[in-house]
């Protein structure tokens, strides 16, 4: 089995999963909200920051890690796929419908009794630029190759968050599988049930030429 665990500390809790039955788990922690990395069984992660002030993540008493832009992520905060690991899979019909993506999620907090979120634009500027450079980079990371953390890009769209979470999944063919994998990660689950969440953004960058096939992020916030 092909199996990376890799973990760091620093703003927020993330968590990445393997190809497959396959797995990766990356995460930086912050005590104030959880600690650790979380696991799964589909390609993804999870990022959640949850904050009263917009400034948090650049704390003047944490350390702030910043990527490389020739080298796309920290050390430890981003993976590959393996070399031809996805070539048997078909994505020629993989395609988002956000509105579809959205009502499925929304059924899901349903179910738990969660209020419903609503799609917003600037949340949905940010997930497909992530999912622009995730695909650029063949990678999966929440840090962007100029060294941006999920906080970071819902604050440049001009989305004032009181709470903003990130779940990537690469590898998909379709959103149901996305979904799928997401729910049975605590870490992607949690942010997917946020209760105090009420928008979210959605993007799915498809580039054949890379192993990773299928870049999809979805961002999910509360505006202040």
């Amino acid at each position: 089995m092909y199996r990376v665990a890799l973990s760091a500390g620093l703003l927020v809790t993330l968590g990445a999963c393997g190809l497959s039955t396959n797995s990766i788990s990356s995460g930086f922690a912050d005590s104030s909200y959880s600690t650790g990395s979380t696991t799964t069984s589909s390609l993804g992660a999870s990022s959640n920051y949850g904050s009263q002030t917009s400034d948090r993540s650049q704390s003047a008493d944490k350390p702030v890690q910043l990527a490389k832009l020739d080298d796309k992520a920290p050390k430890g905060s981003y993976e590959r796929a393996p070399t031809g690991a996805l070539s048997d899979r078909d994505y020629s019909h993989t395609a988002l419908d956000a509105e579809k993506a959205r009502d499925l999620i929304n059924q899901y907090r349903h179910d738990k009794g969660l209020k419903p979120l609503k799609l917003d634009a600037e949340l949905t500027a940010a997930a497909k630029a992530h999912s622009r450079d995730l695909a650029k980079w063949d990678r999966i990371s929440h840090y962007g190759s100029d060294g941006s953390n999920p906080w970071d890009r819902v604050k440049r769209t001009g989305y004032h968050a009181r709470l903003a979470a990130e779940n990537v999944g690469t590898g998909q063919v379709d959103f149901q599988e996305v979904l799928r994998g997401w729910k049975q990660s605590p870490g992607h689950n949690k942010n997917l049930l946020l209760p105090d969440a009420t928008q979210m953004g959605i993007a799915l960058v498809s580039d054949p030429r890379t192993e990773f096939k299928s870049f999809w992020t979805l961002v999910i916030g509360a505006p202040m």
